[in-house]
């Protein structure tokens, strides 16, 4: 049986998780999510041989369809999403073998029924030992009536079961405000125990954001300089240049505050802020990500405009070729007011971090899709170059996607006789270093629910923090409608309003 051997080096002991036998059951699984994300995962992590011994997977859905036509669809999802292409015969027909579906609404009662006889048959088939880890890949309003069903049917255990375990999956937006994430906890609460309760961020499934840890914490040139003696200034950037497409109905409820920046952007900026864990649990590393985001200066309410910007996206041009705007994408108001973009300003008040901005910004039909973090490290003394060139600062960047690594800008002599400077770049990508792809982030993830391993996954009090950080700006943005939107040109990096938020700070947005 495969495993994954993890050294901790706050320990001199070696961890080893050991893939447990389960059945994993996917509701909504007929969704885009499954058919993108969650099986060409799950069969990339068998062609990787780290799937289980004894493992099954079932797809719960509303449509009705046999076992073999999931099957098929899956075999199309795979062949055209899986990072390992072509599909390999061997591996899928041995994968397939474990492949099931079942037709049931999320509210029926008979349906449960069935639903426990077929796991019980499939128990008995596969020897998976009754253990089940529950993936809700539907909307959050449905979270509730899944558990309760899964609780009222035994299909959920107490957290003292020691002979076999339940676990469930939640996908992001957890919650749409403070108010109904608390009320989502509550429901989750009744029937389950937090250490049950994995709340996935995919992007902290990403190779490079879990490298974060080890960037800061295992090279002493960095962490020595992690601090406000040193950086000027921190920039996260999300830029995506597609529209919303598909997804008008989800992000007129949603908007880019709820559906980025609450939970991707926090967790980044949570990882690059915090101090060191005392070990490399789940809870230890979570209790500093956790101080980070109470930590964050709360906005007053008679000052959002000067911290948060927001816009939205018109008519313009992306790649050269012409691009509608937000209003005209289907299934979005003509007069809608739902923000595309959003720039912040941040403070973290503790020790470490005192006086340096956090700059955030994310937004659609912006110029390219990138995702980064860059430190801006403050500059020397300009007394020897000053007449030759202006100081150019150091920068750290670290790059999520596409093409995850880092990069580090120093200045430099120009050869020759002269004293030219100009800066250069130090380059590292994972792909070209290691001679491999990162696995991609669902797979990570879904290896570490198989475990149990709750690292990688948000827990309640983070939820909470981001959500009461930002809920005054919601409600700030609800009663304060904007009147110029569209404001920014599809195709540009954003609003000016954004320039004007970072420039007044004698800063500039890093060119991506």
């Amino acid at each position: 049986m495969p495993t994954e051997t993890f050294h901790n080096p706050f320990e001199d002991t070696t961890i080893s998780k050991m893939p447990d036998p389960c059945i994993l059951v996917i509701f909504g699984a007929t969704g885009d999510l499954t058919a993108r994300r969650l099986i060409p995962a799950l069969y990339n992590v068998a062609y990787e041989g780290l799937l289980p011994s004894h493992f099954a997977c079932v797809g719960f859905a509303r449509r009705d369809k046999s076992h073999e036509q999931f099957r098929e669809e899956m075999l199309t999802a795979v062949s055209t999403h899986s990072r390992n292409k072509p599909v390999d015969n061997k591996v899928w027909l041995s994968f397939s073998e474990q492949l099931f579906y079942h037709r049931s609404e999320f509210d029926c009662d008979e349906g449960y029924e069935r639903f426990a006889k077929q796991l019980e048959e499939l128990d008995a088939r596969f020897g998976t030992k009754a253990n089940r880890i529950y993936y809700l890949s539907t909307p959050p309003s449905h979270f509730g009536t899944i558990v309760q069903k899964l609780h009222k049917h035994n299909l959920l255990y107490n957290k003292s079961q020691t002979t076999k375990f339940s676990r469930v999956v939640i996908e992001k937006p957890f919650g749409h405000d403070l108010p109904s994430a608390i009320e989502l906890q509550q429901q989750m609460a009744e029937v389950l125990d937090e250490s049950q309760i994995f709340r996935i961020d995919h992007w902290l499934g990403k190779e490079t954001v879990q490298n974060i840890l080890v960037l800061r914490f295992a090279n002493s040139i960095f962490e020595s300089l992690w601090n406000n003696h040193h950086i000027d200034h921190v920039q996260i950037s999300v830029s995506e240049d597609i529209g919303v497409g598909t997804r008008g109905n989800f992000f007129e409820e949603a908007g880019t505050l709820r559906d980025i920046v609450q939970n991707h952007m926090m967790q980044l900026l949570s990882l690059v802020a915090m101090e060191p864990p005392i070990n490399l649990t789940a809870d230890a590393i979570r209790d500093e990500k956790v101080k980070v985001l109470s930590s964050i200066r709360p906005i007053p309410s008679d000052q959002i405009d000067q911290y948060a910007v927001r816009g939205q996206y018109g008519p313009g041009f992306v790649g050269g070729e012409p691009v509608i705007g937000y209003r005209q994408e289907e299934n979005v108001s003509p007069n809608s007011s739902v923000e595309t973009f959003v720039a912040l300003k941040l403070f973290v008040d503790n020790w470490r971090w005192a006086g340096v901005p956090f700059f955030l910004r994310t937004g659609r039909r912006l110029p390219k899709r990138a995702t980064e973090i860059a430190i801006f490290f403050k500059d020397p003394p300009g007394v020897l170059f000053n007449a030759i060139v202006p100081n150019t600062p150091n920068a750290l960047v670290i790059r999520i996607q596409p093409d995850e690594g880092l990069s580090f800008k120093i200045s430099s002599k120009v050869p020759g006789s002269g004293m030219l400077i100009q800066p250069v770049k130090l380059d590292f990508k994972y792909s070209s270093h290691f001679g491999v792809s990162p696995p991609e982030a669902y797979e990570r993830l879904l290896c570490d629910c198989v475990v149990g391993d709750l690292t990688l996954f948000a827990r309640q009090d983070e939820v909470l923090a981001s959500w009461r950080l930002l809920n005054p700006i919601i409600n700030h943005w609800k009663e304060k409608p904007p009147s110029q939107f569209p404001n920014y040109s599809a195709g540009s990096w954003g609003p000016e309003e954004a320039n004007r938020l970072i420039e007044q700070e004698g800063r500039n947005w890093r060119l991506i």
